[in-house]
């Protein structure tokens, strides 16, 4: 998506770089705490972001701690059922639901802008197709019947969260 004439690396690229802990309270802060510190060791611009999966009923719960959710050690199963069991409790079954990216530009410490995108849908209780990772078993977005687990990749890239935040930060680096 970034298109050509962008030289684009990973934090291997990096060997001596820290290892960072989201602690923030925002995914702003989040991909802040990722991208500041690793701007400041390497030349040029630094990219970073934080995303998760928002639920109305549960006052934005997962949000920051999507990954972690069910524990620090836990892996998407195990999100996803912690999720379902709390949304259950609720007696629903479906969920109003967002999943949400922010992402931070930054050079030589210093924050060049933060840049959000966001895919309004529903979580429901039965987990649904094979694609995709974390929550998108059990995300349905607006617009549509299938779950991000269940859409061809094209169409679920086309409505990313992350897409979305990535297009205004191209947009950005254009102006």
């Amino acid at each position: 998506m970034l298109g050509s004439g962008w030289d684009v690396r990973d934090l291997s690229s990096l060997p001596h770089a820290p290892r960072i802990e989201e602690t923030g309270v925002t995914f702003e802060e989040n991909a802040a705490l990722k991208a500041l510190p690793i701007s400041r060791i390497f030349t040029g611009l630094v990219l970073a972001d934080d995303s998760g999966l928002e639920v109305e009923a549960l006052d934005g719960a997962p949000g920051v701690h999507s990954a972690r959710f069910a524990g620090p050690n836990a892996d998407d199963a195990e999100n996803r059922f912690l999720l379902i069991q709390k949304l259950r409790n609720l007696g629903e079954q479906e969920f109003p639901a967002r999943f949400r990216c922010v992402m931070v530009l930054a050079t030589q410490g210093e924050l060049l802008g933060s840049f959000g995108g966001m895919i309004r849908g529903k979580v429901v209780l039965e987990e649904r197709g094979q694609s995709g990772f974390g929550y998108d078993s059990i995300f349905i977005p607006h617009g549509y019947s299938e779950t991000f687990g269940e859409l061809q990749s094209e169409i679920k890239n086309s409505l990313s969260h992350r897409g979305r935040a990535l297009a205004k930060v191209l947009e950005f680096l254009r102006s």
